[in-house]
């Protein structure tokens, strides 16, 4: 018996029936209790890690935290009525299952968590996230850190909670990206000034590293004036300011402009508010154009026109000035709403016309280089600042204007005459013909071209009325339309002749006060009429061919390439058809004028013996009454008979007519 109760109190023997007791009571936890049991291992483990099991054995620590009891004194009753752990109070449970769930981590794909390096081998670096196992980072993305330790804490980007042999994937360089765009979204919400680093340039600006992302610095947004080298921005810090987020192209664009926006601002409203008309400022040149040049006066910008810049033309700013150079300026005009500035510089200056020589008059000679030619004639620079005008019709003395660039162009070195000055409005106006002798005024012109002298022109200008025809430069004629030909009914000029055609021609008037010259073509020949007189008399009969047929009649081709017309009523062949345009046919003469050149025909008249004395039977029906002797004669005058026998008894019928009438 005391041998049994020795072996029965010996401790290993307790031990072992403690951990038989112990399993009993798990296993009753699980099966009746809501605590999970690998939680509660891992919170016993925790408190037993916490313990040191070294300093004390663990046989006396089991003695010093219960009573020693046999098993007849524990209450088998209790635990089987209440079960295992039912005797923990609300506030115990809640505390303990707080330590249960805090050795367990609640890790996620796709989201950034610290981790502790506990190994560094040659491809790689081990780090414990507080998962189930640890994982593994290459150590290439380390080398901006050569210098890492076990026990480092870094943040790093799970890829994957297990692949497909059941490692932990991580990757630092993806958690550096994922927190950089964070950070980058916030400085964008919060309106937040960052630090950048110029990387490199690239096409349009610069490339800046914003925490770890690549963004793009526009050149536009660098600075508030243009800049022209972006070289010297390259590998140094700049602060800028997130102003885009594309986040389909991963594309981040930032400004270093609108950080300094805001003073130039202010800046400018101050300058504005103290700008004055006449006020000399000082600016930079920050950009040139065709048409002037825009000017930095420390914030805000004005326009020096190219007009503005020099009293002498110029073409191009850039050949009196040049970028980032220093000037003074005087405000000619500005806008305070619409902020535009306008500037001079040729202001400051005295302006050259008041330090023209005062012998320059009307009549002077001048030379000068030509700056500009104009479709109305060509300016001429006497000195920097003082221009004058020479018209195109004061280059030659023909009549004829031609373009100005037949005579000069722009850097040609001209001697002119004044013309008129005006040294208020600063107008002046020169001569290049004057320098030469007037044609008309020369001592040979009234021999030269005298009544009947015969000339070769060139035709330059064609009119309804005739043509004007150029003998020599300054010299010109007009030939009439009625001048050009005997035979032909000439309607406009260009039926004869063309502009730039030499033409023959004979003066048949000169008028040297009013430099009129008055020309005939057909006056080289005789008058082939007092010939076609004695040919186609009144009552003859010629072979005629029809050239045109109009409503009035046909116009007929007689020999010698006279052209004479006959009426409809009077070109009814013999059959009674009307003739056509082609037809060559007889027709009779029904009269002749040599003042009008007119000849009357009839094809009628060459079978029907009545058409002949129509017209003269015609005009002796003629109404007297009442008509006076002066009208009378006007009427005699005009009429078309060619018959000069039957006219003089016509007229003679007429007088004795009116004096009937006076004596009634």
């Amino acid at each position: 018996m005391s041998k049994e109760k020795e072996k029965k109190d010996s401790p290993e023997q307790e031990l072992v029936e403690e951990l038989k007791a112990t399993r009993k009571k798990m296993k009753a936890v699980a099966e009746t209790d809501d605590v999970d049991p690998l939680e509660e291992a891992r919170a016993l483990k925790k408190v037993a890690e916490e313990v040191d099991t070294e300093a004390i054995p663990v046989i006396e620590l089991k003695k010093g935290l219960r009573p020693r009891q046999t098993p007849e004194e524990f209450d088998w009753d209790s635990v089987n009525r209440k079960g295992l752990g039912r005797n923990y109070s609300p506030e115990q449970r809640a505390e303990m299952e707080k330590l249960y769930t805090g050795t367990i981590a609640d890790i996620k794909s796709g989201e950034v968590v610290t981790g502790t390096i506990v190994g560094i081998n040659d491809r790689d670096v081990i780090l414990n996230i507080g998962f189930k196992s640890d994982g593994l980072v290459p150590l290439a993305e380390f080398k901006d850190q050569p210098d890492i330790k076990i026990g480092d804490q870094v943040e790093v980007f799970v890829e994957e909670r297990e692949d497909k042999i059941g490692q932990l994937i991580l990757s630092r360089r993806k958690a550096r990206l994922f927190k950089g765009w964070q950070k980058i979204q916030q400085a964008l919400d919060e309106d937040a000034v960052i630090e950048g680093f110029v990387k490199r340039r690239t096409k349009g600006g610069l490339i800046v590293d914003v925490f770890g992302i690549e963004a793009f610095l526009p050149g536009s947004q660098i600075d508030v004036k243009p800049i022209r080298d972006f070289d010297i921005y390259v590998g140094k810090a700049m602060e800028v300011k997130v102003v885009k987020i594309n986040y389909a192209n991963n594309n981040v664009v930032v400004s270093h402009k609108v950080l300094i926006e805001k003073d130039i601002e202010e800046q400018k409203a101050a300058i504005l508010r103290n700008l004055e008309k006449g006020q000399v400022l000082e600016g930079t040149i920050k950009n040139m154009t065709n048409f002037g040049v825009f000017i930095d006066l420390g914030g805000v910008d004005g326009l020096l026109h190219i007009t503005d810049i020099s009293w002498g033309r110029i073409n191009h700013p850039e050949e009196v000035l040049k970028l980032d150079q220093v000037v003074k300026v005087v405000v000619l005009d500005f806008d305070e709403e619409k902020k535009r500035i306008s500037l001079g510089m040729k202001q400051l200056t005295p302006h050259p016309w008041d330090s023209l020589p005062a012998d320059i008059q009307v009549g002077s000679r001048v030379k000068g280089k030509v700056v500009n030619v104009a479709d109305y004639g060509a300016f001429v620079e006497l000195q920097p600042g003082v221009e004058g005008l020479i018209h195109v019709s004061e280059m030659s003395w023909s009549q004829h204007l031609r373009n100005p660039q037949d005579f000069l162009k722009v850097g040609d070195e001209v001697e002119a005459v004044v013309l008129t000055i005006d040294r208020e409005e600063r107008k002046m106006s020169l001569g290049l013909k004057q320098l030469t002798e007037d044609p008309w005024t020369r001592q040979d012109v009234l021999t030269k071209y005298a009544v009947g002298t015969r000339h070769t022109g060139i035709v330059r200008n064609l009119t309804n009325f005739g043509l004007f025809l150029e003998l020599e430069e300054g010299i010109d004629g007009l030939v009439h339309v009625s001048d050009l030909s005997w035979t032909r009914k000439i309607k406009h000029p260009s039926e004869f002749t063309k502009v730039g055609e030499k033409l023959d021609v004979v003066v048949l008037e000169l008028d040297v006060a009013n430099r009129r010259l008055a020309l005939s073509h057909k006056h080289l020949e005789e008058n082939p009429w007092d010939t076609f007189e004695t040919i186609f008399t009144p009552g003859s009969v010629h072979k005629g061919t029809i050239i045109n047929k109009t409503d009035k009649g046909l116009v007929i081709e007689l020999p010698y390439g006279i052209e004479g017309f006959c009426s409809v009523k009077n070109a009814v062949k013999a059959d009674g058809s009307k003739p056509e345009a082609g037809e060559s046919l007889d027709f009779k003469v029904l009269e002749f004028s040599k003042d009008e050149r007119k000849i009357v025909l009839s094809h009628k008249a060459t079978y029907s013996a009545a058409e002949e004395e129509k017209p003269a039977a015609k005009k002796a029906k003629q109404p007297s009454k009442g008509k006076t002797i002066e009208k009378i004669n006007q009427e005699v005058e005009k009429s078309t008979l060619g018959d000069l026998e039957a006219l003089s008894a016509l007229k003679q019928k007429l007088d004795n007519s009116a004096s009937a009438s006076e004596e009634k």
